[in-house]
C-alpha cells in the first residue's frame, strides 16, 4: 500500500494548523479571563534565544504553505500582515488553510521525485527531492513549531492538554 504525498502532507497541515487556531483562542480568552495583557503570551519564550508565541506561529503557518506549496508546483502566496495580535495569528492561520485546502490533490502526483529547492542562489542553498522534504525537513520543522506554540501556552498557564494540541482527528 502507498500513500500520496498529498495524503502525508495536506492532511497533517491541516489538523494541527486547526488544533493550533484552537489554541489562540483559549490563550486570548485565558488572557481576558485573568487580565494579563495578550502580548505577554504573543512575546513569551522558553528561552531567551528562542522565537516568542507569534513567531512560532507564523513559521509554523510558513512551514505549512511553502512544503504543501512546493510539492505541488504551487506558486506561494505572499500573506503579509503584522502578525501581533491573536486576531492576526488567527487570520494567517485561516489564510494558511485556505491556501492548502485550495492545492489540487493531483498536482502532488509527482511531488515525490520533484526536485525542491530551498533557499535558491544563497549560500545555503540546498536541494533534495520531494519525499525527503517533507518527511525528513518540513513534517519536523512544523511540528517543532506548533510544539513550541502549545508548550508557551501551557507554561504560561493556559489551560490546554493533548487533545488540544491533536486537534479533530
Amino acid at each position: 500500500m502507498t500513500i500520496s504525498m498529498h495524503a502525508a502532507s495536506v492532511p497533517v497541515f491541516q489538523q494541527l494548523l486547526g488544533s493550533l487556531d484552537q489554541l489562540l483562542a483559549k490563550a486570548e480568552a485565558h488572557a481576558v479571563e485573568h487580565k494579563i495583557d495578550a502580548d505577554a503570551l504573543l512575546q513569551a519564550r522558553l528561552f531567551p534565544d528562542m522565537f516568542p508565541l507569534a513567531k512560532q506561529v507564523v513559521v509554523a503557518c510558513d512551514f505549512a504553505r511553502g512544503v504543501s506549496g512546493r510539492l505541488a508546483g504551487a506558486e506561494l502566496p505572499v500573506l503579509e500582515g503584522d502578525n501581533k495580535s491573536f486576531a492576526d495569528l488567527r487570520g494567517l492561520i485561516g489564510a494558511s488553510l485556505d491556501f492548502i485546502g485550495g492545492l489540487d490533490p493531483a498536482a502532488f502526483a509527482a511531488a515525490g521525485s520533484r526536485e525542491i529547492v530551498l533557499r535558491p542562489g544563497t549560500p545555503k542553498e540546498r536541494r533534495m527531492e520531494g519525499q525527503p522534504y517533507l518527511l525528513h525537513y518540513g513534517l519536523p520543522q512544523f511540528f517543532f513549531h506548533v510544539t513550541t506554540a502549545y508548550d508557551l501556552l501551557r507554561h504560561n498557564g493556559v489551560v490546554v492538554g493533548k487533545r488540544d494540541y491533536m486537534g479533530a482527528y
